[in-house]
């Protein structure tokens, strides 16, 4: 039992992180005053934390970065992954910066303020990434208040009711409602986001929280794309005739999302359409064709994670973020076929079925943020589509 009655708050906090195992960093708040439980992770981006903070894989996740300097670009209304951020808050070093980029029109301050996110700044996030590292992912709450007044046994209640996310289905929190259409394709300082206008085949996107990103390289790539919710059936994904079927990343435990969906790519498997993969979508790939998953110690997030393809020898610098891995040694190997592995650790980052036009990937071939060594991902699916319709 934890008291902290006599724990009297530095004079100048405004806000407050407290762990599930009772630990306190202060430092000043930034964003709405309210107060946020989740998984506490860390991102070693240096570039691209608007993209993160609207990445619908981090829903139930705060989000700490490494980088000292966070807002330096500002806001804009294009470099986001969703239109409401689901990230529950955000760590940083230092106070937010101050804008300076021709694209800017809000400041990130004020921007975590009009989606409500709380924030806190002025802690020592190496200390804080030493301990997730050691630790592991904890749970835990930021509170910000401009009085700097907290009922610190409250908040550590709280965090340690909290169930986390592990067993915890969050696809159906940031899924789509309904089906839609989509053909914005990729941006560029002249033109901003192009459109698909001739496109050449029919692809469904399951939707357990993809970025739109994804949606604009396989747009980009010659994809008629409808996007369907995660929960939807056999026969209404094949009502539209796709040529081929993406699994969309997404947050939470595949293991409770694989409950509802996994059935349904069994289904999908055996009609022999091409199927891509990345992020949840290759977790549950891998369910599908009768492999386990498990929580990672710290999981893989940033922009800079080595992946090795084993067909071809090549390594890829990729951006990843995903808390859950596949255990390789529990899908059966005369079916299925590692196709690439992290550098960092060694564990599984792609698999495909031996004898069918699928695949999949852990990590994140269409960055935003990170590099594009693996934009051709998308061309291989595109090229497995082709190969199919030739049969």
């Amino acid at each position: 039992m934890y008291n902290f009655s006599n724990i009297t708050p530095p004079t100048n906090a405004t806000a407050v992180i407290i762990l599930s195992d009772g630990t306190i960093f202060w430092g000043q708040g930034i964003g709405a005053q309210n107060s946020a439980i989740g998984e506490i992770c860390f991102n070693t981006s240096i570039t691209g934390y608007q993209e993160i903070m609207t990445d619908p894989s981090y829903a139930g996740q705060i989000i700490t970065f490494t980088f000292p300097h966070i807002g330096n670009v500002g806001t804009n209304d294009e470099d986001i992954e969703t239109l409401a951020p689901v990230s529950r808050g955000l760590i940083i070093r230092e106070n937010i910066t101050n804008p300076s980029n021709w694209r800017s029109n809000n400041h990130l301050n004020e921007w975590l303020k009009s989606h409500n996110i709380v924030g806190i700044s002025g802690i020592d996030t190496r200390a804080l990434t030493r301990q997730i590292r050691d630790n592991g992912a904890p749970n835990g709450i930021i509170s910000h208040n401009s009085q700097g007044k907290f009922d610190l046994d409250k908040l550590h209640e709280q965090v340690k009711n909290w169930t986390g996310l592990e067993g915890s289905d969050l696809a159906k929190e940031v899924t789509c409602k309904e089906s839609y259409k989509w053909n914005e394709s990729l941006w560029s300082s002249q033109n901003g986001y192009g459109k698909q206008e001739n496109p050449l085949f029919k692809v469904v996107a399951i939707d357990f929280g993809a970025k739109r990103n994804i949606l604009r390289c396989l747009a980009y790539a010659g994809a008629d794309i409808t996007v369907v919710p995660a929960n939807s059936t056999t026969k209404e994904i094949l009502s539209h005739n796709p040529d081929g079927i993406f699994l969309s990343n997404g947050p939470g435990d595949p293991a409770a999302t694989g409950e509802y969906a996994v059935p349904v790519i069994r289904e999908l498997i055996e009609k022999n359409i091409p199927i891509f993969g990345i992020c949840l979508g290759h977790q549950l790939l891998a369910l599908a064709l009768g492999g386990k998953t498990r929580k990672m110690h710290l999981g893989h997030r940033g922009a800079n994670q080595p992946v090795k393809d084993l067909k071809t020898g090549k390594v890829e610098i990729t951006s990843q973020n995903h808390g859950f891995e596949v255990i390789i040694d529990s899908l059966q190997q005369e079916d299925v076929e590692q196709s690439h592995i992290s550098l960092f650790d060694g564990s599984n980052e792609g698999i495909s079925v031996k004898g069918k036009p699928i695949f999949s990937v852990q990590y994140h071939p269409e960055a935003s943020p990170g590099p594009q060594d693996s934009h051709y991902l998308f061309d291989r699916f595109i090229e497995n589509i082709k190969e199919n319709r030739a049969r």
